[in-house]
């Protein structure tokens, strides 16, 4: 076997490369599959699931702001029973990780959604406790550590496949976050989420988006995700994989010397939809530069001294 000095392992589950698209910016790569070879892919992680179809927030919903987007698209997507028959044969023949990431109103939807999904061939749920421009639901699970750690140990109940608990960081202390969904059971946890902002019309007097407030994300947020997943690594053991404004190479890097397992690209899809690839070449020619026998090496090793 050739070895591959990208491959990484997280939970178990082997990685061609760090690289993983993030839920909400990819959908089930129908569109980007066009562009390029998704089973390039590290992994997808697909568009936030619900028990029933859902519409998501009214337009506009989308907003560029300095240094990223704003998004108050919702939870729009089909619903489980769609996304289980219709769209995930499409990503089995891709040959590549699927991460379900799961959303609800109640613990019951969450619980649900896990078992039903557990029964695919999804490799991991993504538990999104964290979207912050849901106005009911999982925002209000993924606030606080006591709240953080009983959503986690109920959904691991039903989750037969790796569990991540997506956080949120509009926290208090992310590290006490990351500690509850450790001794809730997930095998895994991911950061950040979008940062909850606003924007508006200095002309019109109103906001730009229909649903007032929606989720930051792009390169604004990355030193705050930076600081929260080095935060996130020295207080757990499981495995961090990092988001928050990845655009090149280089910005993967820097999650993964603070700690992250691998990375999830979000935003750069929409500004470039080649940028997941892109990342994947340059992390590749990083590693030939460096000499390194594998990117792992390189997880976590941050000198602060």
């Amino acid at each position: 076997m050739i070895h591959n000095p990208l491959s990484v392992n997280l939970c178990n589950i082997e990685l061609k490369n760090p690289v993983i698209t993030a839920s909400g910016t990819f959908a089930c790569g129908f569109e980007y599959g066009k562009l390029y070879d998704i089973s390039k892919l590290g992994a997808i992680s697909v568009k936030g699931i619900t028990r029933e179809k859902r519409e998501g927030n009214p337009s506009p919903r989308i907003a560029e702001t300095y240094g990223g987007i704003l998004n108050s698209v919702g939870l729009q997507n089909p619903g489980v029973e769609i996304f289980a028959k219709n769209l995930l044969p499409y990503l089995e023949t891709q040959k590549i990780p699927v991460i379900a990431n799961i959303a609800g109103d109640t613990e019951q939807d969450y619980c649900y959604l896990a078992e039903r999904l557990s029964n695919t061939s999804v490799a991991m749920i993504e538990l999104n406790i964290s979207c912050p421009n849901v106005k009911e639901g999982g925002m209000a699970f993924g606030v606080k550590p006591d709240s953080v750690y009983k959503i986690t140990k109920a959904v691991r109940k039903y989750c037969k496949k790796p569990l991540m608990v997506k956080l949120s960081p509009n926290v208090a202390d992310i590290a006490e976050n990351a500690i509850a969904a450790e001794k809730g059971g997930a095998n895994a946890i991911s950061l950040i989420n979008t940062i909850k902002g606003m924007a508006v019309n200095a002309e019109t007097r109103r906001p730009i988006l229909k649903n007032i407030t929606g989720g930051l994300s792009g390169p604004a947020i990355k030193p705050i995700a930076l600081r929260m997943v080095w935060e996130a690594s020295r207080a757990v053991k499981i495995p961090i994989v990092g988001m928050g404004g990845i655009m090149t190479a280089t910005d993967a890097v820097e999650f993964m010397l603070c700690g992250a397992t691998a990375v999830q690209v979000g935003t750069a899809n929409l500004t470039n939809p080649l940028n997941a690839s892109m990342i994947i070449d340059e992390l590749r020619r990083y590693v030939d530069k460096n000499k390194l026998k594998s990117i792992s090496d390189i997880r976590g090793q941050l000198i602060t001294e």
